[in-house]
């Protein structure tokens, strides 16, 4: 049901169809209701008694390729009110509190780059270890771990918050 939704989404604000809050709102909604499906399947399964392979405690942050980063920052900036945390003009960090939960990463096309979901307790040679176990071929760079769910986007487990 979500195959490709968020190609769409990306395909409608390349076309000027929607804004680009109303892209963010929409993509971050899309990954809330992933995990609300993810988890209601998981509920159905408990036949199984099957633990799930990570406990996510929220979303960690939310990564968008974008053709301009400083344009995006100040987007970003006026309207909701975020604050750079650390990068440059290639990637950038932002959020509030001291706190990121939106990188912009420079890239020739805009779309949707990785959502993270935070996870008790993440340990990076574990996750990949688990993930294996599943029979997921996961990406480990630098301590991070990447994955792609059944429709092919990158999902990113990091430590909870």
């Amino acid at each position: 049901m979500n195959t490709n939704l968020a190609e769409k989404l990306v395909a409608d604000f390349e076309a000027g169809k929607i804004t680009r809050r109303q892209l963010v709102a929409r993509l971050m909604g899309l990954g809330a209701a992933m995990a609300m499906t993810a988890d209601n399947a998981l509920a159905q399964e408990d036949t199984k008694s099957k633990a799930p392979t990570f406990q996510a405690t929220g979303l960690h942050h939310i990564a968008l390729d974008v053709t301009d980063v400083p344009r995006s920052r100040d987007f970003y900036a006026e309207h909701l009110g975020l604050r750079v945390t650390n990068g440059d003009d290639n990637a950038l960090f932002m959020g509030a509190d001291g706190e990121f939960f939106l990188t912009l990463f420079r890239a020739d096309k805009p779309q949707l780059n990785h959502y993270c979901y935070g996870i008790k307790n993440f340990d990076t040679a574990s996750a990949v270890a688990k993930l294996r176990a599943e029979g997921i071929n996961p990406r480990e760079t630098g301590g991070r771990v990447y994955f792609p769910d059944p429709d092919g986007i990158e999902v990113q487990v990091a430590g909870a918050r």
